[in-house]
């Protein structure tokens, strides 16, 4: 990875241990948009940036030693809306680098399902999708949608059909794989 696409991706850890680049609050294209947990300060109203970066002054919470007891993770909403805890171990265990190669490779693929399969609806199922699946599960999606765009002859302005599409294949690998994509 080159330093610099290295030093952009290393702004977008999110403090919570999602890679901002999967969030639907920095990929939306509204003025409001979150610019990720170390750019900017339009995320005050997150309870989890103002606990590592206000309070404990930290990157991460990888580096809060109460992480495991964490009041915030052990809430339910925020147990199911993204596997922070287990993105916060695997940065632990398997190295900041390694962790970000991959994070990286998730947001390309979110970005393509952006660009060419997104009706208007399909951002937050995406980023979800993209989030909580193997890459090589999104990948295999990504293809076989392909081929169905190829059999079916999807025209490309047809988004809502895409859309469709592409959602239907990665609901069926995420059922398939045991991942829950709903909220």
């Amino acid at each position: 990875m080159n330093l610099i696409k290295s030093n952009e991706s290393k702004n977008l850890v999110g403090c919570c241990g999602l890679y901002c680049g999967l969030c639907t609050k920095y990929q939306s294209r509204s003025p409001s948009r979150c610019l990720g947990c170390r750019i900017g300060e339009q995320h005050s109203w997150c309870s989890i940036w103002n606990c590592c970066v206000k309070k404990h002054k930290l990157d991460h919470c990888s580096e809060c030693g109460e992480l495991d007891e964490c009041a915030i993770f052990l809430r339910r909403k925020v147990r199911d809306w993204i596997p922070v805890a287990d993105n916060l171990h695997r940065i632990l265990a398997d190295g900041l680098e390694n962790w970000l190669s991959e994070q990286m490779e998730r947001q390309t693929a979110l970005e393509e399902l952006l660009d060419q399969c997104n009706d208007g609806r399909s951002m937050s199922f995406y980023c979800r999708a993209c989030a909580r699946m193997p890459v090589e599960l999104i990948h295999q999606a990504l293809k076989q949608a392909e081929e169905i765009f190829a059999h079916h002859q999807a025209e490309a302005a047809d988004m809502k059909a895409k859309a469709g599409i592409i959602k239907d294949v990665i609901k069926d690998l995420a059922l398939q794989a045991n991942i829950n994509l709903t909220h």
